[in-house]
């Protein structure tokens, strides 16, 4: 029955709760939840709703299963390849060679396993709001219950720090303040009250409902639950995160890509030389060994595992830069951004309320140019007032922190900077009662007694408190504030606000009775403005992005008035080429017409967005080609967080939703440490792109070495395990010195790929090509002279397989950026390159000078002469390519 009136209401209808109980009156709200303000509902009618709306909780998205990412890594062509060549290897009783193969196919799928599995665990933290206890009325009377246990209809009583379990409708209300920030993005505590609105409003202006997830920070009150789990405004949220899907990052789509390529290149011409051999009626087992060699030289056996434990040096750099990366691939898509979607509180701003400036009837102070003088009567009765009509106070055993409201918190610790005891203040001024802030007449009073009188604190909304005001200050003495007064107040107040800063009027009077009314014949004492102020370095940080190619969006649930501000202050913005768009301009993505989006692609600051805004605006720049980056602290960054490429969470002030749905966590809340992490991801991504440059060319000669032999009918050149050992030794140790490399700051004074750039290009791809066709020319040179003038198959197949061997290791040295110097460069400098050069020597010789693994490798010894050979053939691509590149045929950058 509950369900049934409830589907017939517009409210449960449109899904809109909030908006639409927003528009009723609470007598109206209460009928059609058929609830009882004083009595709350019954717990027989509560058990019968929780059976039909289930418990308040947030339904986590069903996670993958460890064996479904398991089954992931044996869904690609690579992986079918090694199986194939794996069980026709032991069919054909190589049962060595069989194991090989099987082996790299194990370390392949371990590697892609562990790199996958991570926990999405942004769901269970938002789960755990359900399990704060809450008060509501049952049965007439006030009893504590899980926050599981809640029902549409339950009359829910609240206080000052207590968590808001479930969407509420106000009620009753007594000076309700709450901090929505984790959902709207706003600084400051918004106030609440009864009334109700006629018109639509967005959600940070929806002063008559309390959002599951935020904290009452002043006041108490009741409020009818109008929705409850995924029905809440956090629910809605949640649900765009589970839609979001975790694509693929750009590098994880780069690094796929010319891997694919070579393996099908492979597979047409193992096709070709298998089926031409078949033709002429060469040995049928022949042919199947050539194909199986051919399969092994192909597949970059080691580009996994060094491409991981690049990415993880890179990880381990940025930990120490106070980046905190979760996803390995994360790490180069930084790199890749053009652009950063950033919040504007505590990631632009310091996340602190500071007084700016004060305007008294004589003069305006501003207090970014230091006071040198001590403040006068006006300003001094100014600060007086900001510290006596205060509900801040000091952290125990703290000297100079303080809790509060963070506009308060400003007031008392601008008196420290101007060098005013606030205790002495207080001690002076000892408080006789309090008229607490009311969201109706937008002021609050304080009644101080004095040695000689009495008298009232005032501050609140400042025109109202301008308005109320009969009387001011001149020369010392009490004169009447006339019109023109007021207007050049009026006046002052709007530049205020122009630039930006929340405005606060002060107020006082002496009184002779304590109950004298607070807010009548007031004397006007001025203004205070303030502002959350921009991170000192943040403006040298935003520069360093523009020089490298980088856009900074602002995106924030605050103000216009307050973004436009800050955006002036950071260099974001200028006033010749200021762009804003409001989230009230804003309508669904679907909607936008060609100029909105027109102007959405130069705009750099987007105010009062709600997290389906964040979302779509995310996904629009997605769509034209742009890598995005989204920072973010609250529950409402974190579909936008997810959605982004990669999603950037404040580790200290962030909640565990943001930090759960990004792919890096900002340990020290700095945008600097955003510029610094570009600068790594771009260096990986250059560090990546040679040692694949160089994989693939290794592989390349591998390919056309067995493919040259098989159509002159010659002896296989190399065999499959032989193969192996290079692909997982010789050439991993090189590859991985690559990945080592620590670049410079020139990095960060290029542009950013472009989204669907390959990681290796068609010029790549030739330089590839032209590598392997080098080294192969020099190690089939090697090993034909050998075989024609020993007559030996096994000395001439020990011959290639060193030759290939030492070939590759030195042919690390080609990979230097093309601007360098032969000698001095990035290779020769990095001290990873040497180890792995010596390191693979000694492998090399120790495969032919051991018998175990001579034997294994079907290798034997060689004397001086032939060593003679090995090393010509080795050095001379090192030569030829060294010579090449002064024809410009060198690695970029």
């Amino acid at each position: 029955m509950f369900r049934e009136k409830l589907l017939k209401s517009k409210a449960l209808y449109t899904m809109e709760h909030s908006l639409i109980f927003s528009k009723y009156q609470v007598e109206k709200s209460l009928e059609i939840l058929n609830s009882d303000q004083k009595q709350g509902l019954s717990s027989t009618e509560a058990n019968s709703r929780l059976r039909e709306t289930g418990p308040n909780m947030i339904s986590a998205a069903q996670q993958v299963t460890t064996f479904e990412i398991l089954i992931r890594q044996l869904k690609s062509v690579i992986v079918l390849l090694l199986v194939t060549a794996g069980i026709v290897s032991f069919f054909m009783g190589h049962l060595i060679e069989g194991f090989a193969v099987i082996a790299v196919l194990i370390v392949n799928t371990i590697i892609g396993f562990l790199t996958e599995l991570k926990a999405v665990r942004s769901m269970e933290a938002l789960k755990k709001m359900g399990l704060t206890s809450t008060t509501v009325l049952r049965d007439g009377a006030a009893k504590v219950l899980n926050a599981g246990q809640i029902v549409p209809g339950d009359i829910v009583l609240f206080e000052a720090g207590d968590i808001i379990t479930a969407d509420l409708r106000l009620i009753e209300a007594s000076k309700v303040a709450a901090d929505e920030s984790i959902l709207t993005g706003e600084s400051i505590p918004t106030e609440k009250n009864i009334e109700c609105f006629f018109e639509d409003k967005i959600l940070a202006e929806r002063g008559n409902i309390l959002f599951k997830g935020t904290a009452i920070t002043r006041g108490t009150g009741k409020g009818l639950v109008i929705a409850t789990g995924m029905q809440t405004e956090v629910g809605k949220i949640v649900k765009v995160t589970q839609d979001a899907t975790d694509d693929l990052t750009p590098l994880e789509k780069r690094l796929d890509h010319p891997g694919q390529q070579l393996i099908w290149v492979s597979i047409v011409i193992a096709i070709i030389v298998a089926g031409s051999g078949i033709v002429s009626g060469k040995d049928l087992k022949l042919m199947i060994e050539t194909a199986i060699a051919l399969a092994v030289a192909t597949i970059p056996e080691g580009l996994p595992i060094v491409a991981t434990l690049a990415l993880a040096k890179g990880m381990w750099r940025m930990a120490k830069k106070n980046a905190l990366i979760k996803k390995l691939a994360a790490v180069e898509t930084l790199g890749a951004t053009s652009i950063i979607f950033s919040d504007k509180t505590g990631t632009l701003t310091e996340n602190k309320m500071t007084v700016r400036s004060y305007q008294t009837d004589t003069q305006y102070f501003d207090l970014d140019t230091p006071v040198k003088e001590q403040p006068d009567q006006y300003l001094r009765r100014c600060i007086d007032i900001g510290i006596l009509c205060n509900n801040s106070s000091l952290k125990e055993n703290e000297v100079d922190q303080f809790i509060g409201d963070p506009m308060e918190v400003a007031l008392i610790s601008v008196a420290q900077k101007l060098g005013i005891d606030f205790n002495q203040v207080k001690k002076d001024n000892p408080e006789l009662k309090e008229v607490a802030f009311d969201s109706e007449t937008l002021m609050m009073a304080t009644y101080h007694s004095t040695e000689h009188s009495s008298w009232v604190a005032v501050k609140g909304a400042p025109e109202v408190i301008i308005q109320k005001c009969v009387y001011k200050i001149k020369e010392g003495k009490k004169v009447e504030l006339t019109v023109q007064d007021k207007e050049k107040w009026i006046t002052h107040n709007q530049k205020m606000s122009k630039d930006g800063l929340r405005v606060l009027g002060l107020a006082f009077k002496t009184i002779t009775d304590c109950d004298e009314g607070a807010y009548e014949e007031l004397i006007l004492s001025g203004l205070v403005g303030l502002l959350d102020p921009a991170r000192k370095d943040i403006k040298e940080a935003i520069e360093s992005c523009t020089q490298a190619g980088i856009t900074t969006i602002m995106v924030t649930g605050d103000q216009e008035g307050t973004a436009i501000k800050i955006g002036k202050d950071i260099g974001l913005i200028k006033e010749e080429t200021m762009s804003v768009i409001h989230g009230k301009d804003l309508p669904k993505s679907d909607d936008w017409t060609d100029d909105l989006k027109n102007k959405i692609l130069k705009t750099r600051i987007f105010c009062r967005v709600t997290p389906q805004q964040k979302f779509s605006l995310v996904q629009y720049f997605q769509s034209h080609n742009q890598v995005v980056a989204m920072t973010g602290d609250g529950v409402n960054d974190a579909p936008a967080l997810k959605k982004a490429d990669i999603g950037i969470a404040m580790g200290l002030r962030g909640t565990q939703v943001a930090k759960e749905a990004a792919d890096m966590v900002l340990q020290d809340d700095l945008f600097r440490s955003i510029v610094s992490a570009i600068k790594q991801g771009r260096i990986i991504y250059s560090n990546i792109q040679r040692f694949v440059v160089y994989l693939l060319s290794c592989n390349i000669s591998e390919i056309l070495i067995i493919s040259i032999a098989a159509i002159v009918n010659a002896p296989l050149p190399l065999m499959p395990l032989q193969i192996l050992f290079l692909n997982l030794v010789t050439d991993v140790f090189p590859a991985l010195a690559l990945g080592m490399g620590e670049g410079d700051d020139t990095y960060l004074k290029i542009p950013p790929r472009q989204r669907h750039d390959d990681i290796i290009t068609k010029r790549k791809w030739g330089l590839i090509t032209l590598y392997g066709a080098i080294i192969t020319l020099c190690v089939l040179t090697a090993f034909f002279y050998t075989l024609k003038t020993t007559q030996n198959e096994h000395i001439a197949l020990t011959i290639s397989f060193l030759s290939l061997g030492f070939a590759q290791v030195f042919h690390v040295f080609n990979m230097r950026l093309s601007h360098s110097s032969l000698f001095i460069n990035d290779i020769t400098k990095n001290i990873h390159v040497w180890g792995a050069v010596f390191l693979c020597i000694f492998l090399l010789i120790g495969s032919v000078k051991v018998a175990t693994s001579r034997s294994l490798l079907t290798l034997v010894d060689i004397n001086a002469h032939q060593w003679g050979i090995v090393l010509s053939a080795s050095i001379a691509p090192f030569l030829i390519i060294l010579i090449l590149s002064k024809f410009n045929l060198g690695i970029k950058a």
